[in-house]
């Protein structure tokens, strides 16, 4: 396989389409990020109110990733992806234009959808890979696509350096984010134009209902239940924070918080519609057909303390090293990008360890608990530190979380095939609220305790995975034997 990550044809022509799709919504949703100081002096933000930025970006990402799955399993990874790329032109010309925190609340929320692109990738992948290969694949295209938040922050501030000289110093980042959203609109049509759902020959199989995930016991609908209540719970912080900063009244706050519960009401009644033959006792699922909820429970932690440590380690990072080194912003943003860059190569190895390791149970509790300890030593950085020593340390939690990141999705694909997209988008929307409740912990803590949260959680998680995560069955398609070239 790794052979042919070097040709541009069949499903090693679909893995680099997809995978660059991924890096350019990645590349919009952290535009921001490198230059949160240098926005936060020409509108005279406040530190809290870019930590409330920070979470804005991440918010909306938890309910639109289940929405995008749903979407996904529907429509296909080809309609969904492209139009999302087309959208985020949208977030990124109303951060460009922004002149207030307010006008910068809205086009970051809205950017957070842009943040969804993940689980459309994970579909197609899986439609075209075999399960020994799954986790490589998949790393490939999470590790590739995740890279692009290193080229937001290592080469979006190197662009507005070359633009300030055209349209002047105070613009450059505004058209820098605004030419991150018109790439994607165009790569959103070269994408439609040129990436297929499935190989030749091979079904996309679509749930019968797509309005919610379907289980296959009364246990695990009731299981469902409570982790879909644990994002409405993030909406709700969120909420809390925007009324903490005075961006929402005290009526606006309850009004809010009102319609979040009201989605939850929704978002119930629709899993009941689904699942309503189940739980009345009219149908049952023979052993082939059947999965445990608790495997997507399960998968649901691991992604918190593995991708959510790493969202919200991204967006903070930079103003970590400003403020703890003493660095200009722009060279905080660049040992800030380490920890984006081995996204090449970690996210790869976790999905490859998850596949060749003979379990993926015990390959993901070793990165819980690799993560876990490299965010404890993380917690002990401060002024004291060499600023190299304090790189390696943000390099080894990196690899961790990233390649946690890659055995994770070497796992959600083995679980149904036909509702993968809900799955992924489920287990993808608690990353984003491990992001919103660390960010959270973050507002009211310094990076010490942060660090040291986030490292608690993944030995806890590592613990849980010990003893109630099970081996995946290969319930994947089998692909033909040769995979046409698509011309």
């Amino acid at each position: 396989m790794i052979n042919g990550l070097l040709s541009f044809t069949g499903r090693y022509r679909i893995l680099h389409l997809t995978w660059f799709a991924f890096f350019l919504t990645f590349v919009c949703w952290f535009n921001f990020v490198p230059f949160a100081t240098t926005v936060a002096k020409q509108l005279a933000l406040t530190d809290t109110q870019v930590k409330t930025l920070a979470i804005c970006n991440l918010a909306l990402t938890i309910p639109a990733r289940i929405i995008i799955g749903i979407l996904l399993d529907k429509f296909g990874p080809k309609i969904t992806f492209s139009s999302l790329l087309v959208f985020a032109v949208v977030p990124c010309l109303g951060t460009a234009l922004a002149q207030d925190f307010n006008q910068l609340v809205i086009s970051r929320l809205l950017m957070g959808l842009v943040g969804a692109g993940f689980v459309v990738g994970i579909r197609m992948v899986a439609e075209w890979f075999e399960p020994k290969e799954i986790g490589f694949a998949e790393g490939i295209y999470g590790g590739w696509g995740n890279f692009g938040a290193f080229g937001a922050k290592f080469g979006l501030p190197l662009a507005a350096m070359s633009l300030a000289g055209v349209v002047g110093g105070a613009s450059g980042w505004r058209w820098t984010i605004a030419l991150t959203g018109i790439i994607a609109a165009i790569y959103g049509v070269i994408y439609y134009n040129n990436a297929q759902d499935t190989p030749d020959g091979v079904v996309y199989l679509k749930p019968k209902k797509a309005s919610a995930l379907e289980v296959t016991s009364i246990r695990s609908f009731w299981a469902m239940m409570v982790m879909n209540f644990g994002l409405i719970g993030a909406l709700e912080l969120l909420n809390w924070q925007l009324f903490n900063v005075k961006f929402l009244s005290e009526t606006a706050l309850w009004i809010v918080g009102f319609l979040i519960v009201l989605l939850y009401a929704y978002q119930s009644y629709q899993a009941w519609q689904v699942n309503r033959e189940l739980l009345q006792n009219q149908r049952s699922y023979d052993a082939k057909s059947r999965y445990q909820f608790r495997q997507v429970a399960l998968l649901e932690f691991t992604y918190v303390v593995s991708f959510g440590s790493e969202l919200a380690a991204v967006s903070m990072l930079p103003t970590f090293f400003e403020k703890t080194f003493g660095v200009e912003a722009t060279i905080a943003s660049l040992l800030a990008a380490s920890y984006s860059f081995l996204n090449l190569v970690s996210r790869p190895s976790g999905g490859i360890i998850s596949d060749r390791f003979g379990s993926r149970k015990w390959a993901m509790v070793f990165f819980c608990m690799g993560i876990g300890l490299s965010y404890l030593v993380l917690s002990k950085v401060d002024s004291g530190w060499a600023i190299g020593g304090a790189v390696v340390a943000v390099m080894a939690s990196a690899y961790f979380a990233q390649a946690g990141c890659g055995a994770t999705f070497g796992m959600v694909p083995l679980i149904k095939r036909e509702v993968t997209g809900q799955i992924s988008g489920n287990v993808g929307a608690y990353g984003n609220f491990g992001g919103v409740v660390y960010l959270t912990v973050l507002s009211f803590s310094n990076a010490s305790t942060f660090f040291a949260v986030m490292g608690t959680m993944a030995l806890i998680c590592g613990f849980l995975c010990s003893f109630f995560l099970l081996e995946p069955k290969l319930q994947h398609h089998p692909l033909p034997e040769v995979v046409p070239t698509i011309g």
